[in-house]
């Protein structure tokens, strides 16, 4: 699929490149929900510039600076002592070698470090403190882990909080974008594909890649390339959620499956649990996890008890009300039932999708103070 929309964001990435290169270091934090295009995005902005691309993937620490040696070795024809096996040794030589060079140094994952060595994250702020201001390198870390993510920078206990110069956090593609891209991909749509993308996507543009690149842009084609085996929307919700949720995420699954299923206020979905109270774990939901949001009425007071909880991602409330609910005729592979159900109750779903459309079309044209 061709690169979309960005613009504002890929401004700002050279801006920050063209300051660390002449000035002085710069540390750029990338954000965003797993398969939003973090990745793509920082690798266009560093393009035919010297570029050191590092992947934190859970291994052993001394593992991972094997890995890395000899791509920093061949992304800044270098020589790099095989001897370093830690990551502060590491990015020390980085900094060091700043100081006559300048380049791109993008960490990917970066959150991954908690797990492997959280120490890491002091090591870098005594290095970075000593060395950004003598050395000229780019600095762009990103990571999929939205919880892990802020916690890192911005919670004031830890140790890198304050030292990121730029935030960016990657939205989904807006209405205009996706009618831009069913116009390249197929001129021919009619309005119901378009809201089909929309509720089934999100904006989120691998899964948009998913269906241009099979050229499968219509609303029953689509709905047969997501319910069928070896689907990789089969599974993409749960792997999506327990990255945030870890190991207990039992509790946090049935909240959303609630909400999926229209059981929107807490005291309903305490019933609905068992009477179990959630107040905690709906508070992390919406501020540490940033799944689901408070709704309230539009001319309500702030400390209205009138309070519905809604999903905020199109693709996992599609996931929980139709993969996760049914996942009965999945585990027995029955997919054309399953494809059966998702197209009869289409027309209902997608009601309210439109309502979400409208309001986001709404909110784009950045004409109205409250929607």
């Amino acid at each position: 699929m061709n690169f979309y929309n960005r613009e504002s964001e890929l401004e700002e990435l050279k801006r920050i490149q063209a300051l660390s290169f002449s000035d002085h270091s710069r540390l750029t934090v990338v954000t965003g929900r797993r398969r939003i295009g973090k990745t793509s995005l920082v690798m266009k902005a560093v393009k035919d510039t010297p570029v050191v691309y590092l992947f934190v993937s859970r291994k052993n620490e001394a593992s991972l600076c094997m890995e890395y040696i000899p791509l920093i070795s061949q992304a800044l024809h270098t020589y790099v002592p095989n001897e370093i096996n830690t990551f502060r040794s590491l990015f020390r030589f980085l900094l060091e070698l700043a100081k006559q060079k300048a380049f791109n140094l993008v960490i990917d994952e970066f959150q991954e470090f908690y797990n492997i060595n959280p120490s890491v994250y002091s090591d870098m702020q005594n290095l970075w403190d000593c060395y950004r201001m003598d050395s000229h390198v780019n600095l762009i870390v990103s990571g999929s882990v939205h919880s892990l993510m802020q916690k890192i920078f911005r919670d004031s206990k830890e140790p890198l909080f304050g030292r990121a110069d730029n935030i960016i956090k990657l939205s989904a593609f807006s209405i205009a974008t996706l009618k831009e891209i069913m116009r390249d991909y197929k001129p021919d749509y009619q309005p119901d594909d378009l809201l089909a993308l929309y509720a089934f996507t999100g904006g989120v543009p691998k899964y948009i890649e998913l269906f241009c690149d099979n050229h499968i842009l219509d609303v029953n084609g689509m709905i047969a390339f997501m319910a069928r085996d070896n689907s990789p929307f089969i599974d993409e919700g749960k792997y999506l959620l327990i990255e945030e949720f870890g190991k207990n995420y039992g509790t946090y699954f049935s909240i959303l499956s609630a909400i999926s299923g229209g059981i929107n206020t807490q005291s309903a979905i305490e019933a609905a649990l068992g009477e179990k109270s959630i107040g905690g774990q709906l508070k992390r939901l919406v501020e540490d996890y940033n799944v689901i949001a408070r709704k309230r009425p539009i001319l309500a007071k702030e400390g209205t008890q009138a309070i519905r909880y809604e999903i905020t991602d199109n693709f996992l409330r599609f996931w929980f009300n139709y993969f996760d609910r049914h996942r009965s005729l999945i585990e027995i592979k029955n997919y054309n039932g399953l494809q059966h159900i998702v197209q009869a109750d289409y027309p209902t779903y997608s009601g309210r999708c439109l309502e979400l459309y409208f309001k986001q079309k709404m909110a784009e044209s950045f004409q109205y103070r409250g929607i």
